[in-house]
C-alpha cells in the first residue's frame, strides 16, 4: 500500500476512486466498499474530507459577518483521514487523503469531474448524513459525472463492519441480513441511459465474477389509465417486452461473451422491486435521468426511491454517449423504440 500523508485536496483528480469520508459509521462503510473495489480495479484510491467554516452575523454598532478560526476544525478532519487510512493499510492499493474546505457536495462533484468512481456513504433512510461531510443531498449521484456508488449502513455486515447506528440496527431488527447472492442486478426501462448502465453493470458483474440480472418492472396501470379494460392483454405485453430483453441480451453478449446473463420481467414498482433486490445482491445498478419506453419507470425517481431504501450497495450510472451502443439495433427489437 502506497500512501500519502492527508494534505490540501489536489487541483484535479484523474482517474482512480473518490471516497467521501468523515469518520461517520456511515464513511466507514463506503470507505470499506472503496478500498475493495480500488483493489479489484488496480485503481488508485482518493480519500476526501469537506468542511464549511461557519459564518455568524455580529452584533452591536460594528455589525457585521465574521468567521471562525479554521485550525481546530482542519486539524479534526485530518485526523479523521488519518484513522481512515490506518483502517484500509492492509490493502494491496495506492491511497491518498486530502481536506477541502467547502460544501461537501460540490467539493465531490467538482474533484470526481475525472474521476473513475465516486463512493459515498448513506444511512439508508431519508438521505446522506455524517459529520465533517454534512448533509450531502441525493442530488450528488444525479449530477456527477462519473458513475456513484452509495453505500448504507445497514448493510455494513458485509465488509465487517459493527453496526451501531439506532436507526439501522431497528431496521436490522425487523429485517435480518440476507446471505448475499453472487450477482449484479441492473434496473432497465427501454432507454439510452439504462442501456448504459447495462454496460456499466457488466463490466462490474464480470469484475466480480457473478452473473449480471438485468431486471425490468412493469407498474400497474393507475390514475387515468385505470379504465383501460383486462382485455388488454399484460400478458402479451409482457411477452413483447420479454422478447426485447432477450434481443438485449444477445447484445450484450457480444460485448461481455464470458458474463452469465440473466434476464426478470416482474409485475410491479420498480423501487419497490430494486430495493428488495439489493438485499441479496451484491450491487443494485441504475442509470438516471432515463425516460423509458413504456410508462412508470423513469430512471431519475427510481433511482432516488432507491437510494433511500436499499439494503446494500447502489450505483448510479449518469447519462452518458457509448459507442456500443450503436450496434444495439441491429440484435432485435428495442425496448423504447
Amino acid at each position: 500500500m502506497t500512501t500519502e500523508t492527508p494534505g490540501t485536496a489536489p487541483q484535479g483528480i484523474h482517474g482512480g476512486i473518490i471516497v467521501g469520508v468523515d469518520g461517520s459509521e456511515h464513511g466507514q462503510c463506503a470507505l470499506s466498499w472503496a478500498a475493495r473495489e480500488a483493489e479489484r480495479r488496480r485503481s488508485a484510491l482518493h480519500l476526501i474530507t469537506a468542511y464549511s467554516v461557519p459564518i455568524y452575523a455580529a452584533s452591536g454598532l460594528d455589525g457585521g459577518y465574521a468567521a471562525v478560526d479554521d485550525t481546530v476544525i482542519r486539524e479534526g478532519a485530518e485526523g479523521v483521514l488519518r484513522e481512515a487510512m490506518e483502517k484500509i493499510k492492509d490493502y494491496d492499493i495506492d491511497v491518498d487523503a486530502s481536506v477541502e474546505n467547502g460544501d461537501a457536495s460540490g467539493v465531490l462533484l467538482e474533484l470526481a469531474k475525472d474521476a473513475e468512481l465516486l463512493v459515498v456513504g448513506t444511512r439508508g433512510r431519508g438521505g446522506f448524513v455524517g459529520r465533517l461531510l454534512g448533509s450531502v443531498s441525493s442530488a450528488l449521484p444525479a449530477h456527477a459525472s462519473c458513475p456513484t456508488v452509495v453505500v448504507p449502513t445497514i448493510c455494513a455486515a458485509r465488509f465487517g463492519e459493527e453496526v451501531t447506528d439506532k436507526h439501522a440496527k431497528a431496521e436490522l431488527a425487523k429485517h435480518p441480513v440476507e446471505e448475499v447472492k453472487p450477482r449484479v442486478v441492473v434496473g432497465v426501462d427501454g432507454s439510452d441511459q439504462a442501456r448504459v448502465a447495462v454496460l456499466e453493470a457488466a463490466a462490474q458483474a464480470q469484475r466480480l465474477g457473478v452473473e449480471l440480472q438485468v431486471l425490468c418492472a412493469v407498474p400497474q396501470y393507475s390514475g387515468s389509465l385505470a379504465w383501460v379494460p383486462a382485455a388488454m392483454d399484460r400478458e402479451a405485453i409482457f411477452a413483447d417486452i420479454q422478447a426485447q430483453l432477450d434481443a438485449g441480451v444477445l447484445w450484450l453478449k457480444s460485448h461481455f461473451p464470458e458474463l452469465e446473463i440473466s434476464t426478470r420481467l416482474v409485475d410491479g414498482s420498480p423501487v419497490e422491486v430494486l430495493v428488495e433486490a439489493s438485499r441479496d445482491s451484491e450491487l443494485v445498478v441504475v442509470g438516471t435521468r432515463g425516460k423509458g419506453g413504456f410508462a412508470g419507470m423513469l430512471l431519475g425517481s427510481t433511482s432516488d426511491g432507491v437510494l433511500h431504501h436499499a439494503r446494500g450497495p447502489v450505483m448510479v450510472v449518469p447519462d452518458r454517449e457509448d459507442a456500443r451502443l450503436e450496434d444495439r439495433p441491429s440484435f432485435g427489437p428495442m425496448l423504447g423504440s
